[in-house]
């Protein structure tokens, strides 16, 4: 095995597994305010999950980033990492993961001065996490070499549309009850 392969398939293990934590950090993140999903488990157990993967997702989609500036193949330079819509090839599917990546950074960031930030700004840049959601979908479908395989795809595709059907619940009903 190369160098480059092996930074190739290092940034997709660390991209499956990026986009996996992400969707765990959101289903929990809405199974907090949505009664629904209180089989999931108590509220302590999923505030723990959510906090856990919300993290997590940052030190794999960072492995996910060095892994592919680190393969030759993939040409892609440190400043597509920070300015989307740059790379020479993919432009928007890599572009789409550059915004995606910003975005969940503002987020993340957000998160820690939460109580120091007023409710409504706080709320409102929280909830561009399923923004951002919905750009790493979109970049791993345009981008990603794995869709072939069903189990990833499968599990993808499930994980969006859980989240696309529980926002649209949450949209239309609100909080739901038991």
């Amino acid at each position: 095995m190369t160098a480059d392969q092996f930074f190739w398939v290092l940034a997709r293990v660390a991209g499956l597994g990026s986009y996996a934590a992400l969707a765990i950090a959101l289903v929990t993140g809405m199974a907090l305010r949505t009664a629904v999903l209180d089989w999931l488990g108590s509220n302590r157990t999923l505030r723990s999950l959510h906090e856990y993967t919300t993290i997590l997702w940052i030190p794999l989609a960072g492995l996910h980033l060095i892994a592919l500036v680190l393969d030759g193949t993939s040409r892609i330079a440190v400043i597509d990492l920070v300015i989307p819509f740059r790379a020479g090839y993919g432009t928007l599917a890599i572009g789409l993961g550059t915004l995606a990546v910003d975005i969940l950074i503002v987020v993340t960031a957000t998160a820690w001065f939460k109580r120091r930030m007023p409710g409504a700004l706080w709320k409102w840049l929280h909830r561009l996490a399923y923004v951002a959601f919905g750009l790493v979908f979109v970049h791993a479908i345009l981008s990603g070499t794995d869709f072939s395989d069903p189990v990833v795809s499968a599990i993808t595709w499930s994980a969006a549309a859980m989240l696309l059907v529980l926002a649209m619940a949450r949209a239309f009903w609100g909080r739901l009850p038991a």
